[in-house]
């Protein structure tokens, strides 16, 4: 069985989490969140996915 390499290094990774906060912020935004607070919620708990799945991952 092959797995896939996880992403190289530190700043992929960081990349990685950065991005799903943002989009998953940006996604809330366009969803029609009731204020930008509710829209960054959505993007802690993309982030915390994201994390979750970069951890295991490597």
């Amino acid at each position: 069985m092959n797995i896939p390499a996880a992403p190289a290094g530190l700043p992929a990774q960081l990349a990685i989490v950065l991005g799903a906060f943002a989009a998953g912020t940006v996604v809330a935004q366009l969803a029609g969140a009731a204020n930008l607070g509710v829209a960054f919620g959505v993007g802690q708990l993309t982030f915390a996915a994201a994390l979750v799945w970069v951890l295991l991952r490597g």
